[in-house]
């Protein structure tokens, strides 16, 4: 009785005044209190919906973009351009931490209330399972958004984002350190492990956790801890379930479909509309492309007037979470990391030969056969910029690698960047730290 009294409250109290925190700003599913496998996947689904399009704006601070200043959602996005986290217009585009943590509240009925009610099924386990691996993605996305990239020597001392980890109307959230977080999603991802039961997701479901997925964001978690062992041993065994790639050779059509033969989460609108329609690909993005060999020049971008347009994004049919060729970008970093020069350049010569011209590749592939580390890890770090054009990697790949200095131009100011700079991290958002504190 005590369990029902709380969730009738909280539905109820947080649909009519606020929510269960105020900082956390999450958004209840309404007032039904679930009983059901049925009402339960209906809980879940919503989390699944609610997980937000912040990788977009992740793009607006890297180096991908040219901003139009004549669009007419230009006034939205300025702020995030030139990196004015500290007093931002009102009206700018805030990154949606409170929509992560809707998500993660979500995750948290399923795994805190759901394995208590229902019956012993597969159906359950792959319930709670997807619950827990949506729950870690997100904590990851909300530490590489508002926490220092992971440094094993400091993680136990810099700050992370606060853990809620169950429906209490009563605690107290007070941001752990990086190591922490990163312990629950590594604990999380486990519970998922032993949960799961379909290997992969079935068109128009794969929005969906799925073992293939689970071991996909098990390799993007140890690539970012610089645990290359483990980020190799993870794209391996999600390439046992997905390792097909669009050849562009014969198939010139965007990679990032959600019924593509790449796929294997589609859950996020990683570049959407809005932006789209408010931006060029950047001088610094372009001249990273072989425009007579690379394939993808043509099938990324279109050109309009003197620039380029990005074909990527703007619609439903691309949303795009993970995909085969991350896994095999991931193994072929990781990889040269651990001096296996070897697997390394076989693997990214795999995944080339589906991207470039007949001539083209041959001719890369003596080069690449060349290669030192150094040499090797370069150009592994371009094809990453070249592949996962506005998908929402490059800012992620930028904050783990180089932290490189970059300049905007708005309206004749130019705006940089510095190497190593703190707005590299954002800080919370005003209205999360205006509501709580202890941030």
């Amino acid at each position: 009785m005590k369990n029902i009294l709380k969730y009738a409250f909280f539905f109820v109290a947080a649909i009519t005044t606020v929510s269960c925190d105020d900082y956390l700003d999450v958004k209840p599913m309404g007032r039904v209190i679930p009983e059901t496998l049925t009402d339960y996947r209906s809980v879940l689904t919503r989390g699944y919906e609610a997980f937000p399009k912040h990788k977009s704006l992740t793009t607006l601070r890297g180096d991908e973009l040219l901003l139009d200043q004549y669009g007419q959602d230009f006034s939205y996005f300025r702020d995030i351009y030139a990196w004015n986290d500290t007093n931002p217009d009102k009206i700018t585009t805030g990154f949606q931490y409170d929509a992560l943590y809707n998500t993660i509240f979500y995750a948290n009925v399923i795994i805190n209330d759901a394995a208590g009610k229902l019956e012993a099924s597969a159906d359950k386990d792959q319930l709670i399972g997807e619950a827990y691996a949506l729950r870690a993605y997100s904590y990851f996305d909300l530490l590489n958004l508002f926490a220092k990239p992971y440094n094993a020597a400091t993680a136990a001392t810099d700050k992370g984002v606060p853990l809620a980890l169950k429906v209490d109307l009563e605690q107290a959230y007070t941001p752990e350190s990086v190591a922490k977080v990163y312990e629950q999603i590594l604990a999380d991802k486990e519970e998922a492990k032993k949960l799961l039961t379909k290997d992969t997701q079935t068109k128009g479901l794969n929005y969906r956790f799925s073992k293939a997925a689970l071991y996909a964001l098990e390799s993007r978690i140890s690539l970012y801890q610089k645990d290359w062992a483990k980020a190799v041993e993870a794209a391996n065994n999600a390439l046992t379930y997905k390792n097909a790639l669009v050849d562009l050779n014969a198939t010139p059509v965007l990679t990032t479909s959600y019924d593509g033969i790449e796929s294997i989460l589609a859950l996020e609108d990683v570049f959407n509309n809005n932006l789209k329609g408010s931006s060029y690909a950047s001088s610094d993005l372009l001249d990273t492309y072989d425009q007579t060999n690379d394939l993808r020049f043509a099938v990324y971008f279109q050109k309009l007037g003197g620039d380029y347009a990005f074909r990527k994004g703007g619609e439903l049919a691309q949303k795009c979470s993970f995909r085969a060729s991350e896994l095999y970008l991931t193994k072929a970093e990781a990889s040269a990391q651990l001096s296996d020069l070897t697997t390394a350049k076989t693997t990214v010569l795999t995944f080339i030969k589906n991207r470039y011209k007949v001539a083209g590749y041959n001719a890369l592939a003596t080069t690449v056969g060349s290669m030192n580390q150094t040499e090797l890890l370069d150009f592994i770090a371009q094809e990453r910029q070249r592949e996962f054009a506005a998908e929402g990697h490059r800012w992620f790949d930028l904050r783990r690698t180089t932290q490189k200095s970059i300049m905007h131009t708005i309206i004749d100011k130019d705006y940089t960047l510095i190497q190593n700079d703190p707005r590299y991290t954002l800080p919370f958002p005003q209205n999360a730290r205006l509501n709580n504190p202890n941030l």
